[in-house]
């Protein structure tokens, strides 16, 4: 194990072998290519949830040591969630046990807001936790308008976008990045034409957030979502809104929990506390990749953490692209750029005679693990041309991610393309 690099007083950013060396399950030689699946853990989070889970595994709230511990991790690791949406001072960020569930929350409580005629422009690019529940409104009188792909690439048209919206409309969900294309998409510009036709937008950030600093914000989006298991963390999400957005709405908890009780009042049940700890094992691992001392992660931690750890990983991207756009016989969909700033490492691909699954079951193994499928992107995979079944081919590479692995992983990929 290389030694932490923090130094009192410095912010001496981490060496990647120091940042790879945070992950045990990297030192089996296991090349991990599914991470758009759910990342690994660092040691960092790994720690605080086993703490917990070892000392202090009790009930919030009932006043003796243990529970105290409890109560202020529990209290911590909620301001910290919303540190990384950079949502203090704006709004607040829930929690729950997945993405599906806190969208599914947010759409009953819209239903009792839409009047018959009243429109939702769903992205045909989301995963479906970020379409079904919009769906569901259509039991209240919405109207589901569709926001197309093409159907060979997967590009989309913020012209046509803004030729779907209109005074009824008052929903766009999309996806920040699709865990099927990888691209990114400008949700600023978006969040402004929906706001500029009195609608709000909500954004599913689980496949962007393991990639960069989430930023409400600069956004102005009304409400966004993530996956922590999807960007280091434990397996718990995260759902901001903005102060207003969250006013206009009933959340679900118990009748004696006011509305203005956030995120209380939108959270069922008792919280995973080892998850909660995790939560704050991910801001330790921030620190490290940052050098900071720091008592508190703040929010120039996380930005500057994700800047550092997004440089490695363009490495990855570059290498990955070089290759893959050079297969004649495979067929490439979202962006065929490398650029930092078109995409992200979540590549997926068809083969134009091996079925997706023989694809990955040739090239997993040991060594390496890559996936295919619809990644429950089934409706995107079905306009894409792929059968739903086997689907697309997907490498996701993250940070941690080693040019070596990637040399691997081409060279599998090689013998069997």
């Amino acid at each position: 194990m290389c030694q932490d690099s923090r130094v009192a007083g410095t912010t001496q950013l981490a060496t990647h072998e120091q940042i790879r060396a945070q992950f045990p399950a990297l030192e089996s030689g296991f090349a991990f290519f599914e991470n758009a699946g759910g990342s690994l853990l660092p040691k960092q989070v790994i720690d605080r949830m086993t703490d917990l889970l070892t000392n202090a595994y009790v009930q919030i709230g009932a006043g003796y040591p243990a529970s105290d511990a409890v109560t202020e991790t529990a209290d911590s690791a909620k301001a910290f969630a919303n540190v990384l949406m950079n949502g203090e001072g704006v709004g607040t960020t829930v929690l729950g046990p997945s993405t599906t569930d806190l969208l599914y929350r947010l759409s009953n409580s819209m239903a009792d807001h839409i009047e018959p005629g009243d429109e939702v422009v769903v992205s045909i690019a989301n995963h479906e936790s970020n379409i079904s529940p919009w769906i569901r409104l259509e039991k209240a009188g919405a109207k589901v308008v569709w926001w197309d792909v093409d159907p060979e690439s997967g590009d989309y048209s913020y012209e046509e976008l803004k030729s779907l919206l209109g005074p009824r409309t008052k929903l766009v969900a999309v996806a920040h990045t699709s865990n099927l294309l990888g691209d990114i998409m400008d949700v600023q510009r978006v969040a402004e034409m929906a706001h500029a036709v009195g609608a709000q937008i909500v954004v599913d950030g689980v496949a962007f957030a393991a990639h960069g600093a989430v930023d409400v914000q600069a956004w102005d989006v009304d409400f966004y979502t993530v996956s922590m298991y999807k960007l280091y963390g434990p397996h718990i999400a995260g759902l901001f809104g903005t102060t207003e957005a969250w006013a206009e709405l009933s959340g679900p908890n118990h009748y004696f929990i006011a509305d203005d009780d956030l995120p209380w009042k939108w959270e069922l049940g008792c919280q995973p506390y080892e998850a909660l700890a995790g939560i704050l094992g991910l801001g330790d691992y921030l620190a490290f990749v940052t050098g900071s001392d720091r008592p508190e992660v703040d929010r120039k931690v996380v930005e500057q953490a994700f800047r550092a750890m997004r440089e490695f990983e363009v490495l990855i991207q570059a290498q990955l692209m070089e290759y893959l756009t050079g297969v004649d016989s495979i067929r490439l969909v979202g962006p065929r750029s490398a650029s930092a700033g078109d995409r992200h490492p979540t590549i997926c691909f068809l083969h134009d005679s091996l079925n997706s699954a023989e694809v990955v079951g040739k090239v997993n193994g040991p060594e390496i693990g890559i996936r295919c499928g619809h990644m429950y992107a089934s409706r995107l995979c079905g306009r894409l041309g792929a059968p739903t079944d086997t689907g697309f081919v997907r490498i996701s590479a993250v940070h941690y991610n080693s040019a070596e692995e990637v040399d691997r992983l081409i060279q599998s990929l090689h013998s069997v393309l």
